[in-house]
């Protein structure tokens, strides 16, 4: 997927921390972090302590401005560019789906930084952290999908992870994320049905993308193409429970899945292409 030659991008909802000078996690309440789960099978181990207390505002880096990330050229050239142009394309979306919707922000870090969830590394994958309402990401995470998950990469893979994410945000601002068991795993758990409604609503978002447009009624995405399609589908998939199990630990144990197989991920996904988000209710089904 490509921007538009004529738009003009805004990237003030996104910035790039430099790497992280160390650690610091609060004591307290356990808060919820989407995406811990890829660490975990990274490293073989539990992660997801790293969600307990976070760190306060001023204990958290501050992040420099991509005042480059202004055109449709940089957008396409720069990943951190075409992260802030899919994050502007996905703000606007949003707004128009949204009654009272309110923004996220988006940081790029590299190794390590701190969150409103506690310490982040570049193992934990990309997340959206409840507690700060902001998605971050460490773009290495890029490399990974393609060389030790086996996607097949792309412009709108990238953007795809970004979409999974900001849907994170639209269900935690929405409400969808209150009364969830979080802690019941499994195909039909309410932690699987999370994520492959972010996968749906990521995929709504790719359905309209060539229609939306920016503040100058300029359209941002030129039309998906079906090879496109296919490189987004490709991480969906890449990053399905099983597939992961499978690679790391060898076998595939449904009954401890969190976000999804690899098939579901793909079709709910394709689910929201095509119904837009209206579709996307996973929380009404009886199997997802």
């Amino acid at each position: 997927m490509t921007f538009n030659d004529n738009a003009r991008i805004n990237s003030d909802r996104v910035s790039r921390r430099g790497p992280g000078k160390g650690f610091a996690i609060g004591g307290g309440s356990a808060l919820l972090v989407v995406g811990l789960f890829i660490a975990s099978q990274f490293l073989g181990i539990d992660l997801t302590g790293l969600a307990g207390g976070g760190s306060t505002g001023s204990e958290q880096q501050q992040g420099q401005a991509l005042s480059e990330c202004e055109t449709a050229g940089a957008a396409n050239d720069s990943i951190d560019c075409r992260i802030a142009g899919a994050t502007d394309s996905l703000d606007t979306y949003w707004a128009s789906e949204v009654d009272g919707y309110r923004t996220t922000n988006v940081v790029l870090f590299t190794d390590q930084t701190t969150t409103g969830c506690g310490s982040a590394t570049s193992a934990s994958g990309p997340f959206y952290c409840p507690p700060d309402e902001k998605i971050y990401l460490d773009t290495a995470f890029y490399d990974d999908l393609r060389t030790r998950f086996g996607a097949t990469g792309g412009p709108l893979a990238e953007m795809y992870v970004v979409a999974h994410e900001w849907a994170h945000h639209i269900q935690n601002s929405t409400g969808i994320m209150e009364g969830i068991d979080r802690q019941a795993t499994g195909p039909s758990s309410d932690s699987v049905r999370l994520e492959l409604q972010a996968d749906c609503f990521a995929g709504a978002w790719v359905g309209a993308a060539s229609t939306i447009k920016n503040d100058d009624g300029v359209v941002f995405l030129d039309p998906v193409t079906d090879a496109q399609i296919a490189d987004a589908l490709s991480a969906a998939s890449a990053i399905g429970d099983d597939r992961i199990q499978e690679s790391t630990q060898g076998q595939v144990t449904p009954e401890t899945w969190t976000h999804g197989s690899s098939d579901k991920r793909q079709q709910w996904f394709t689910t929201g292409l095509e119904g837009g988000p209206s579709a996307c209710n996973l929380f009404e089904v009886a199997t997802p």
